[in-house]
């Protein structure tokens, strides 16, 4: 590979979400990767703050450009000019969406287990949230089409928060599932945000269907959410975009954008996402085969070393889904076990809802070293979580 993924980053003492653990402790949970951004991006930013200025900026003609350009060439969609607003980050947004497409004690539906993000978005807005489970069958996960439209129905219900691709699940949506959501929400007049902020973390040879690329109806109906952040390890610098085909729904998202102020960009949130988008495609091809490394590792490991624990299968995004329903209690009890007898920081799976209670999430975008001794905690830890229950 010409770009180097095995060499580990210290992260401590960088004011790191993930990172500000106590000594000992493997943390492998929040979702940012352990390797640096690529090449061309760092260089891109040095060259920026060389300049030494930082003062208010505009959104200039390369950042739409960027976008477009991408889209076309990675996802065959066309994105026009229009439709793309500049935001600080996905979560913000859906949260100034929440705001402005609906009112106090509405409904928002999403699809649990999923990004536990969206119930803070809806809840401390003061919505109501509206689960949709996904359907869990033998070891894959589907839409319940049948219960979403039900809730769908519900006159309450204004606003549903798709993830396109699926977190924490690792779903890529095809085009015919996301056709029929789109024709049921334009039934019943619900907006639909579509979250694609992993839509780029595709495994080698699978690809995600923009949600506003299906039909017309979706495109009408929609607000996409898009960012480099996840795809290129730039959270840190809060960049972010929405696309919003139909222009009366764009312009109260922009202005819900705007009076929340979240739609002005700093110099390096622009020159970061350029720069992605603009000369990070050979970088990411790299990264997308070495996560695929990844996930095979963590198959063939617990396969052979924790068979009690069921890796789903995963299309998108460096986060797998562990079921542990083998196990004794649940996946909050089985977490907090990890942490206190092997130091390994998982994220638990009822934080995602209806669905998520015996599974833990583990994020596996780091070198594959640092993953080996992930994987040998879960394993201890789930030999001494056992020996707890001997007639379980």
């Amino acid at each position: 590979m010409k770009y180097d993924f095995d060499t580990p980053v210290d992260r401590r003492g960088t004011g790191s979400l993930k990172w500000d653990v106590a000594e000992g402790e493997l943390p492998m949970w929040v979702a940012d990767m352990d390797f640096q951004a690529a090449p061309p991006i760092r260089e891109a930013i040095l060259e920026r703050a060389r300049h030494g200025v930082f003062g208010y900026c505009v959104v200039p003609e390369e950042w739409y450009g960027a976008y477009q350009s991408w889209w076309a060439r990675r996802h065959g969609f066309a994105l026009e000019k229009d439709w793309l607003i500049f935001c600080t980050g996905i979560v913000p947004a859906i949260s100034s969406i929440v705001r402005k497409l609906t009112t106090p004690a509405e409904k928002v539906l999403i699809q649990t287990p999923v990004y536990n993000i969206f119930f803070n978005s809806i809840l401390n807005n003061g919505r109501q949230v509206l689960e949709s489970p996904l359907l869990y069958e033998k070891g894959e996960y589907r839409m319940d089409l049948r219960d979403l439209e039900e809730k769908l129905s519900d006159p309450q219900t204004s606003l549903m928060i798709l993830c396109n691709p699926h977190n924490p699940v690792g779903k890529i949506w095809d085009r015919e599932t996301l056709g029929q959501v789109g024709e049921l929400c334009r039934r019943h007049h619900v907006t639909v945000v579509s979250d694609e902020i992993h839509c780029d973390l595709t495994d080698p040879g699978c690809e995600y269907v923009p949600f506003a690329s299906v039909s017309e109806a979706c495109r009408e109906i929609s607000v996409t959410c898009l960012a480099p952040t996840k795809t290129f390890n730039l959270a840190g610098l809060q960049t972010a975009a929405v696309s919003v085909p139909d222009p009366v729904l764009r312009h109260k998202v922009w202005r819900g954008l705007n009076t929340d102020e979240v739609a002005e960009p700093n110099d390096f949130a622009v020159t970061g996402a350029v720069a992605a988008f603009e000369k990070g495609e050979e970088w990411l091809d790299e990264l997308r085969l070495y996560l695929a490394g990844n996930k095979a590792l963590v198959r063939e490991f617990l396969e052979k070393e924790v068979p009690d624990i069921y890796l789903v299968p995963s299309q998108a995004t460096y986060l797998l889904w562990l079921d542990c329903s083998a196990l004794p209690g649940d996946g909050e009890k089985f977490a907090a076990h990890l942490r206190s007898r092997t130091g390994l920081y998982l994220s638990q799976g009822g934080q995602f809802g209806t669905g998520g209670e015996h599974f833990l999430r583990l994020n596996i975008a780091c070198p594959r070293e640092r993953l080996k001794d992930g994987l040998e905690r879960l394993a201890r830890g789930a030999a001494s979580y056992s020996a707890l229950f001997p007639h379980a």
